[in-house]
């Protein structure tokens, strides 16, 4: 009876090792076959693409939707300016929301938990979009470079989530650093910090997601062209392909054969290739975080 049961027990686990593995290796071809197909479709000529029928591989290879993107006269610029605020804006928000998280975290600090409620309750309720921008006009962020950084320092939900891990740190280490004469700033720099390392990178790769793929801030408070980061002006430069698109596809006749001949890059292949260029950074970066990042997803989950 009892080999019975162990062997029950063996094949019940062999099973759910099979299923495990099964399901997560649909959950990968799930993120990596759409990969595949936006990769081939930017690749492959536009007006072939139309037809249909390219899956993971180009029938028709060609550079021109690439050529088309980096063809615009502010796409370099724009790319700085998107490293600088990625760099920059990540790094000030990071650090700035760590202080605060530790300061909130201090059961001594006066007023700690009205103060935690105070900055929890703006998660839940805004302003809205008009007193934001109304804010940042009087403030005269508008059209600036700063308006990329400065608004987005401090972020209520990263902030609790640092305070959660920062709880979690033995309070001997910091008493045993109180006794050797170490002050609050001591404690942030010599402790907190090198022991929070999963945490940190999990919110500097969340802010810098944030940071490099937002369109909106350059599309709607900066007017210089020159001031734009890449996703904006890749996103202004699909509102124009997709408006000639539509030009073409309204056309009748042989005025349609005539825009065909001419036009290779459709506004649904240089989609993809914006795609590409866009996640292209972020995926050179995840490797190195990917340690830590596994960790930093897992705070809050368990407690001790």
């Amino acid at each position: 009876m009892k080999k019975t049961t162990v062997s029950l027990g063996t094949a019940f686990g062999s099973l759910m090792t099979v299923l495990n593995y099964t399901v997560l290796i649909l959950l990968c071809l799930s993120i990596i076959l759409p990969t595949l197909n936006v990769l081939a479709l930017s690749l492959n000529v536009g007006t072939d693409a139309a037809k249909g029928g390219i899956y993971f591989w180009p029938r028709d290879f060609t550079l021109d939707n690439f050529k088309e993107v980096f063809r615009q006269s502010n796409i370099v610029n724009g790319f700085l300016i998107s490293v600088f605020r990625t760099v920059l804006g990540t790094f000030l928000s990071v650090f700035l929301t760590a202080m605060a998280a530790y300061a909130l975290k201090t059961r001594t600090m006066p007023g700690q938990k009205q103060l935690t409620f105070f900055i929890f309750f703006t998660m839940l309720f805004s302003g809205g979009l008009i007193p934001y921008y109304i804010v940042l006009k009087e403030l005269h962020l508008t059209n600036s470079i700063w308006v990329y950084v400065l608004p987005a320092l401090y972020s209520v939900w990263n902030m609790m989530i640092m305070k959660s891990f920062f709880e979690q740190t033995p309070e001997g280490l910091e008493e045993a650093a109180r006794i050797d004469g170490c002050s609050d700033f001591g404690i942030f720099f010599r402790i907190i910090l090198p022991t929070s390392k999963p945490v940190i990178a999990a919110i500097s790769l969340f802010n810098a997601v944030g940071h490099w793929n937002d369109w909106f801030t350059g599309s709607f408070y900066v007017r210089d062209p020159n001031m734009k980061p890449l996703s904006t002006v890749l996103q202004e430069m699909l509102t124009k392909q997709q408006a000639l698109t539509d030009t073409l596809m309204s056309a009748t006749g042989s005025m349609q054969m005539q825009m065909l001949d001419k036009i290779q890059v459709t506004g649904t292949s240089l989609k993809m290739a914006t795609i590409m260029i866009v996640i292209t950074p972020i995926v050179l970066v995840y490797p190195f975080l990917q340690k830590y990042f596994a960790k930093g997803v897992m705070i809050g989950s368990m407690k001790e």
